[in-house]
């Protein structure tokens, strides 16, 4: 069920390490059919997306900066961040995805705080293929279990399951006809 021409390209902003990056290829591929790639470009800490009233980075900001350097080949993409992310209506947000740009950005911010190493990773790979699902067409679901449900706090990423429900697979499956 591989998506047909659809790649994600997977962008460290900032400081998160490759290797973070790649362990998110398998369950984006596996749950949601599409190839990822952690790409070779870099971008450094988003100083430009700095709101000093809030000490926090605006999404848009860094999504916008994102769209710049998607590569050939691929068809959206997704930053992976360590720095504390937010939307002007939230106090914060774990990570933001725009379909029309095909962009998305992800923060570990909040997401390995108080945790271990492997619940944290878990944390991570499930909000990637959230912001995935968005990037696809999906939107947010009811289902507390389902990855597309929208977590509000690190630990609701821990309630989820790494899976679509039956209703977001069939929202898939329709999207890709």
């Amino acid at each position: 069920m591989t998506q047909p021409h659809k790649v994600l390209q997977l962008v460290s902003v900032g400081s998160p390490p490759p290797v973070l990056l790649r362990e998110l290829e398998d369950p984006i591929a596996l749950q949601l059919g599409l190839r990822a790639v952690v790409s070779k470009t870099v971008l450094p800490t988003p100083a430009y997306a700095f709101n000093k009233d809030r000490s926090q980075y605006h999404c848009n900001a860094i999504m916008r900066r994102l769209v710049t350097v998607l590569e050939p080949g691929c068809s959206m993409v997704l930053g992976v961040t360590d720095v504390d992310l937010f939307v002007p209506d939230s106090p914060y947000v774990l990570g933001e995805a725009d379909r029309e740009s095909k962009s998305a950005v992800l923060s570990l911010f909040r997401l390995r705080q108080g945790v271990d190493a492997e619940q944290f990773r878990r944390r991570l790979q499930v909000e990637a293929v959230h912001q995935a699902g968005h990037l696809l067409g999906l939107s947010y679901c009811e289902d507390a279990r389902c990855v597309m449900f929208f977590a509000q706090a690190p630990q609701d990423c821990d309630r989820k399951q790494m899976s679509l429900c039956n209703n977001c697979r069939n929202e898939l499956n329709k999207l890709n006809r």
